[in-house]
């Protein structure tokens, strides 16, 4: 019987990265989810701790929930700090459990592209100001019923939002687009089997409000996720979230007392969630369109080769999609659109001759971004 030689195994997409390592097996995105829950439940009621001592010490009262009350801003900053304190465990999990590099749980560059994430940043600034200025045009949107508050009040807490909120948003975009999207799709090809779970996992991590905010939240995932998917990586999500988040808690910290409001998201009505989805969406157009012109550029390569028996002839060219796997996942792996995660040359490995039952599918590693 005539030895055929493997096939030479294409890049893996952004959603099916948790099965990059050689030592990938099925239990550890279910063990890294298990240990990101437990590791973070920790962490928040340590930093409460903290907070009710530092209450205790200066005397502070506590509010309906028994925790101290610093007032608005202070207890807006514990609030975001409680959310962006899962970074490092996200990061922890993917490395220590997943066994594979923390970055690829950021892109498939193996880290944050900086030059990437600036560029998404400056693209959701006049969309989404654009957005919520034809929100505060609505009738019946008073912004500042208590009236607006003085510069030495506002001045402070907009310092504080700028530092914590981009924390914050990229937190819940570590969460629900980066671990929940690529665990799931660890065990999905099609990339929507992975986007649409995460995608209502994030509108109910919000709260139930009213029933077009719970709708809102759960297209803004699935576009979130879908970018994510095709730009190979979070940076399109985050600056996409950390901008929208910066102008509504802005606003919020422009007004009176506007940091002690309890609404959110979840809480919208009709007309501002027809009016959010048009800017989320009017952005979502205008990244692919910079993904596909505009690409940031690499010098290192897409991944790293593993070496193979030259017995075994890997002839160096990317195969089509085996039978049964979908086009979106064939071509997402394939890269043939220029975008953040397929620019600059890129040498093909091949798999290693024996696998292991088990085994990822391709056994190269995403390189660090240099």
């Amino acid at each position: 019987m005539k030895f055929s030689p493997p096939p030479c195994a294409p890049p893996l997409p952004f959603h099916r990265l948790a099965r990059v390592s050689r030592r990938y097996r099925w239990w550890r995105p279910v063990t890294g989810t298990l240990f990101i829950g437990a590791a973070w439940t920790t962490a928040l009621g340590l930093i409460l701790l903290l907070a009710a001592v530092i209450g205790d010490i200066g005397g502070y009262p506590e509010d309906r929930d028994g925790l101290a009350d610093f007032g608005p801003v202070a207890n807006t900053a514990v609030d975001l700090l409680l959310i962006a304190s899962v970074i490092p465990f996200v990061l922890l999990a993917a490395g220590w459990i997943g066994r594979r590099p923390a970055g690829t749980a950021s892109s498939v560059a193996g880290g944050l592209r900086w030059r990437w994430l600036g560029l998404c940043v400056l693209v959701a600034l006049p969309v989404l100001a654009l957005s919520f200025g034809v929100v505060l045009l609505l009738p019946g949107q008073d912004v500042a019923p208590s009236g607006w508050a003085r510069p030495e009040a506002f001045l402070p807490a907009m310092a504080m939002l700028v530092v914590l909120v981009p924390l914050q948003s990229a937190a819940e975009e570590y969460v629900f687009r980066g671990w929940l999207l690529q665990s799931v799709g660890a065990f999905f090809r099609s990339p929507w089997c992975a986007v649409a779970p995460q995608a209502v996992l994030f509108a109910a991590a919000h709260g139930w409000g009213t029933l077009w905010g719970f709708a809102e939240l759960v297209v803004f995932g699935l576009l979130a996720g879908g970018l994510t998917v095709r730009t190979g990586g979070l940076e399109a999500a985050i600056g996409l979230h950390a901008v929208n988040n910066l102008l509504a808690f802005g606003l919020s910290a422009a007004a009176v007392d506007g940091l002690s409001s309890e609404e959110t998201a979840a809480d919208a009505t009709l007309p501002i969630v027809v009016i959010d989805l048009a800017g989320v969406a009017l952005y979502t157009v205008a990244v692919l369109w910079f993904a596909r012109r505009r690409p940031p550029q690499r010098t290192a390569p897409a991944r790293e080769a593993v070496p193979v028996p030259s017995s075994f002839g890997c002839s160096g060219s990317p195969t089509s999609a085996p039978p049964g796997h979908s086009p979106a996942s064939a071509s997402l792996r394939q890269s043939p659109v220029p975008g953040p995660q397929a620019t600059g040359t890129r040498p093909t490995p091949a798999p290693a001759p024996h696998a292991a039952p088990g085994a990822p599918e391709t056994a190269g590693r995403p390189p660090v971004q240099p």
